[in-house]
């Protein structure tokens, strides 16, 4: 960094200092966008779609003969499980193969327009895009970016999140002699002396932010100074409806994914369960048995289903609105704190909770809590039932549990969200354009169609 400061970014695991980071700043967002710009018009400009192709799919394998190692770091340096590390890095690897094939297919179309005329389209990169990830999927959701963006034939300037920079970076060095310097840029730092800088920087031609709702409306307030297009994927509180001719036992199995994958710290995690009443006692004591059975502790160990939160902060707003629940009236089914255990308690852990009776308007339902925290519904009418899973601010994703595929359909379509599983959760393939309503955010990633957001 040009200041010479850095910081720690710890193992929330154990609370011991992993390494530390350069703490970037305004000076330093400049001179990657500067490298950015130069590699743009030096080289990345003039590279064919064929030789982009070439080289991502060469950085998708580099990211697999490292998967090992990547996962490691990534696990050490975020705490989710080592089995789901290891599912997020072939899921990077995935990316990169994806938009290197979509590199040589986004194109234009001729339009005709009479009188023997026609209109010919040509989709343009915008330059150089700024890119600001989260921590909580710190590498799957940076190929989220970079491969598309690179696809289209942008360069990039990167900010990953100040709690997790270490997978990216390791990422950066195993690639750093395949794409051409300044291709890509990373900067990390905190997101007021780097974040801001970058998203409010007038040589950024397209912002690309995953994050907080609250932060996405400064970056779309930043950008809209320098009327920079903008691609926000932010908060959600995604409904799951269960349907009372479901088998309980599989729709037990698709909540514990829906709700405890990532330690629940998921934008799209299936927080607020809508469980019909025919079913509802009998479905709550078989999911709250499995939330009492996933086994918490080191992320390392492959038998691990829960690991910790990423940081001390985070544990400290999860309880913050647990206990919200419980002023509310609300009643802890089970959980509601951290665990008991002495092995435990230099990590980051938070107990898996599940909690019913509680008014929907309540703020803990309304808001994001980003943790292991499930509030559960029962319902008996089909409509009031949809009001009330429409009746937040975000529309991320949605699940409905049924084996009546008509009665899908309709759930589907009546519910207000940009990604709606049936009978299964958590799942991103390449391809599966990913996005949502209201403010959850604007533009779809993952997709063919995320080229044009980068062109």
């Amino acid at each position: 960094s040009a200041s010479g400061e850095t910081f720690e970014t710890r193992d929330p695991t154990t609370g011991e200092v992993l390494a530390e980071a350069q703490a970037g700043n305004s000076d330093d967002i400049d001179r990657a966008v500067e490298a950015a710009w130069d590699a743009y018009e030096s080289e990345w400009a003039n590279t064919d779609a064929t030789e982009r192709q070439r080289l991502l799919g060469e950085v998708a394998d580099r990211i697999e003969a490292n998967r090992s190692e990547i996962a490691k770091i990534e696990t050490l340096d975020n705490g989710k499980p080592i089995r789901e590390a290891h599912a997020d890095v072939a899921l990077v690897a995935d990316q990169f193969r994806y938009f290197a094939g979509a590199a040589r297919t986004h194109g234009g179309e001729t339009v005709p327009s009479g009188s023997g005329k026609s209109i010919q389209t040509i989709r343009e990169p915008y330059g150089v895009i700024g890119a600001v990830v989260p921590w909580n999927f710190p590498l799957l959701i940076a190929s989220w970016k970079l491969a598309p963006a690179l696809a289209a034939g942008n360069t990039v300037v990167l900010k990953p999140a100040e709690q997790t920079p270490l997978s990216v970076l390791k990422v950066m060095e195993e690639i750093d002699d395949v794409l051409p310097d300044g291709v890509v840029n990373v900067v990390t730092g905190y997101g007021e002396e780097a974040g801001a800088p970058l998203t409010e920087h007038e040589d950024i031609r397209k912002v690309s932010f995953t994050g907080s709702t609250a932060v996405g409306k400064q970056v779309m307030k930043a950008a809209a100074e320098s009327v920079t297009d903008v691609t926000l994927e932010l908060g959600g509180k995604s409904p799951v409806v269960v349907f009372p001719d479901a088998d309980i036992e599989h729709a037990v199995r698709v909540m514990m994914f829906a709700m405890f994958y990532n330690t629940g710290e998921c934008c799209t995690a299936g927080t607020r369960l809508f469980v019909h009443e025919d079913i509802y006692e009998e479905f709550m004591d078989a999911f709250v048995e499995s939330a009492q059975g996933l086994q918490m502790g080191d992320p390392l160990d492959s038998d691990t289903r829960l690991g910790p939160k990423v940081s001390e902060e985070q544990v400290e707003r999860t309880l913050s609105y647990i206990e919200q629940a419980k002023e509310d009236g609300a009643r802890i089914v089970t959980g509601g704190g951290q665990p008991e255990s002495e092995a435990l308690a230099d990590g980051c852990f938070v107990v898996p909770t599940v909690i019913d009776d509680i008014d929907h308007d309540s703020k803990p339902v309304q808001e994001e809590i980003f943790g292991p925290v499930e509030e559960v519904f029962a319902w008996s009418d089909y409509d009031e039932m949809i009001a009330q899973a429409n009746d937040v601010d975000y529309g991320l994703a949605a699940g409905v549990i049924t084996n009546d595929l008509s009665q899908a359909n309709r759930a589907a379509r009546d519910i207000e969200a940009g990604n709606i599983w049936v009978n299964h959760y958590t799942d991103f393939p390449a391809g599966q354009p990913f996005g949502g309503y209201k403010q959850s955010g604007i533009g779809r990633e993952q997709a063919e169609e995320t080229l044009d957001h980068y062109s």
